[in-house]
């Protein structure tokens, strides 16, 4: 017996799995030879592609990507780490899928000759009074699985970087970079080699229920499918709101912005640096970050984006500032953290304030020794109520999945997340 139809708005993984994937009705056909068409091709919705094609070889599956190549926005304009699940909250599906998730995705980057590292991080106490919000990492670190945490005094800590400040570290070794850009292009290679279209420069324009069928109307032609799984990412909200979801909770898109360290100064960060994060906010803070094709890059901040594909401090779309500035939970937002939004501006426009941030975790660096880097634009969930939503957040309906919020470690644990959907698919099936 399935469970009965979740209200509208409730994120319910059991029932989208056990009615979506199997089928409630008749008229559904069974899983292995469903039409599925996934909105987005950025890594998550290529990875649960991958996924779904792995354990439901019959399944005819679809990506629709807007842009002319995949992963051309979130995933492609991150600093390429893979994060260990050390941050997340003990229990969560987000601290969960991120220690499943590097381990899938070192696994696949070794199996497909992606270049990786598994090189360790330090996260830095800059002074004392960041040492107890240091140990609280430790320990739900400890408690998400994570293996060979240790805790560093200063010497410890420069025998791993030698330049590095602050009064105490964390070891992460789990934690490592990797060429995401990559990954997606394998991936998009793999579900082609088994059947599944990736269909570039197709922007959904209109979604429409057409009897027990989704009509997906895009620039590229009409796409039927039985059900669809909205992994529009930056994007995701107008998605769901285009299949009939409310949109109560809102994308907010925060631009962060890098610096990278000028070659002749690249020694003083061997590998990765972090600071002690605010526990209020989902941000991890100014950093160090060695890529995996050579450099140093160090950010990102976090300020409000005046397009949700905004990249340069120019960008600027009417529509997506209007929807960003006349929603309530953004207001609220900003009058519960002006201090915070005031300084992250500042910092945007000041390569001294930037870097005096920098200099808490490498004490050397100078403003001389920054070059400007590139930027990022993350998806930012955040509810009426002006609450930073946290963890990854879905709205389930018999006919259709809607991600609207994958925060960091989404990248990470893109493969993990696949992976659960067909693990549920095929239990269910199987009760």
């Amino acid at each position: 017996m399935l469970p009965k139809a979740p209200p509208a708005g409730r994120c319910d993984w059991l029932y989208f799995f056990a009615a979506c994937l199997i089928g409630i009705h008749s008229e559904y056909p069974p899983v292995n030879s469903k039409k599925v068409a996934i909105i987005g091709g950025g890594i998550v919705g290529l990875a649960t592609a991958y996924r779904l094609g792995e354990r439901f070889p019959g399944a005819r599956i679809c990506v629709l990507e807007k842009e002319s190549a995949v992963g051309q926005h979130q995933t492609g304009h991150n600093s390429g780490v893979l994060h260990s699940g050390l941050y997340y909250k003990p229990g969560s599906l987000r601290a969960r899928l991120a220690v499943a998730g590097i381990r899938q995705m070192a696994e696949f980057c070794r199996e497909n000759g992606i270049a990786h590292d598994i090189c360790g991080k330090l996260v830095v106490a800059a002074d004392d009074s960041e040492v107890p919000r240091l140990r609280d990492l430790e320990k739900r670190g400890a408690a998400n699985g994570l293996e060979g945490l240790r805790w560093l005094d200063r010497g410890e800590m420069r025998e791993i970087e030698p330049h590095v400040g602050g009064v105490a570290a964390l070891r992460v070794p789990q934690e490592g970079i990797v060429d995401y850009t990559a990954v997606c292009d394998t991936l998009a290679a793999k579900l082609s080699e088994r059947g599944a279209r990736v269909v570039t420069g197709a922007r959904v324009k209109r979604l429409r229920w057409q009897g027990a069928t989704w009509i997906a109307e895009t620039t590229a032609g009409e796409f039927e499918a039985d059900f669809l799984i909205n992994c529009a990412g930056l994007q995701s909200d107008r998605v769901a709101q285009l299949a009939g979801e409310r949109r109560d909770m809102r994308i907010v898109p925060f631009r962060g912005e890098y610096y990278r360290l000028r070659p002749e100064r690249q020694h003083l960060v061997r590998n990765l640096i972090y600071p002690v994060p605010d526990p209020r906010f989902p941000f991890l803070g100014v950093h160090f970050t060695r890529l995996i094709h050579g450099g140093v890059e160090a950010g990102p901040n976090a300020v409000l984006a005046f397009a949700r594909e905004g990249y340069r401090k120019t960008d600027f779309n009417a529509r997506d500032l209007a929807d960003a500035l006349t929603y309530i939970g953004l207001l609220r937002f900003l009058r519960r953290y002006p201090s915070m939004c005031w300084y992250e501006l500042r910092r945007s426009f000041s390569r001294q304030l930037f870097c005096r941030s920098l200099q808490r975790l490498v004490p050397e660096i100078q403003p001389g020794d920054l070059d400007t880097g590139g930027s990022g634009v993350r998806a930012q969930a955040i509810s009426p109520e002006g609450e930073l939503v946290q963890d990854f957040r879905f709205i389930a309906r018999p006919n259709a999945l809607h991600v609207l919020n994958a925060p960091s470690p989404a990248a990470t644990a893109s493969l993990a997340i696949g992976a659960e959907i067909a693990a549920m698919a095929e239990r269910a099936a199987a009760g």
